[in-house]
């Protein structure tokens, strides 16, 4: 996965990369407990900094990502959801970090992404009592963005990402990018800082193409034609 990743950082025509799996009723079921028992302490450290590490690639794509749970996201499963920029969620789909039942903690990106996702407090209930929630709940406390009732052929919620994606891919590409990288960016820092951040990224759009036809497009009222330039 990796190496996909870098070749989505590398191409530009990339809009929106979607995550899914094509397992029935199971998303991402987090790590394999038995070949984890078989690690050395070294080898669980270096599995798990890979894991950290694979997590950090995913969030920081410069396009929109959305992860498509259409059903169990456990562990290391909801922290990859938790890595893209929206979750959509089957009603039947369970999610949690459960790694306090193992005598561990959420250790690639969980214990710092769900906190910022649906703030600390519920973060530390969820965490603490290793306690999976299911679609609709997740939609309540904000951990997905959209959560629908599953179809007959299990993939309501990967269709629910598509139909989310069609909704961002009229929009101008640099644009959908810029902003991606001001929000991120922004906020892990002061309002100040973020003010400067917004300004650099708004600063980068201004010589596009793109920004050129969407004014042109709205003074000829027909739809703007983006090229990504």
């Amino acid at each position: 996965m990796l190496w996909v990743m870098c070749l989505c950082h590398r191409d530009s025509s990339v809009r929106v990369v979607v995550f899914r799996s094509l397992v029935p009723k199971v998303f991402c079921a987090g790590a394999d407990l038995k070949e984890r028992s078989l690690m050395s302490n070294a080898e669980t450290e270096l599995f798990v900094q890979d894991l950290r590490s694979l997590m950090t690639q995913i969030a920081s794509l410069p396009m929109p990502t959305i992860a498509a749970m259409d059903g169990v996201a456990l562990g290391g499963g909801l922290e990859l959801a938790l890595a893209c920029d929206l979750r959509t969620a089957a009603y039947s789909a369970q999610m949690g970090l459960v790694e306090t039942k193992r005598g561990l903690l959420p250790g690639a990106g969980g214990s710092q992404r769900l906190p910022r996702i649906i703030g600390i407090t519920l973060a530390k209930e969820l965490i603490f009592t290793g306690r999976s929630v299911g679609g609709q709940t997740a939609l309540e406390m904000g951990l997905v963005n959209r959560a629908v009732e599953q179809n007959q052929t299990g993939d309501a919620a990967y269709r629910e990402a598509l139909s989310l994606a069609r909704e961002i891919l009229p929009q101008a590409p640099i644009a959908v990018r810029m902003a991606k990288e001001a929000m991120d960016m922004g906020f892990e820092v002061d309002i100040t800082s973020a003010m400067a951040i917004e300004r650099m990224c708004y600063a980068r759009l201004i010589p596009t193409r793109d920004r050129q036809e969407g004014l042109a497009a709205f003074l000829e009222k027909r739809p703007p034609r983006y090229t990504g330039e």
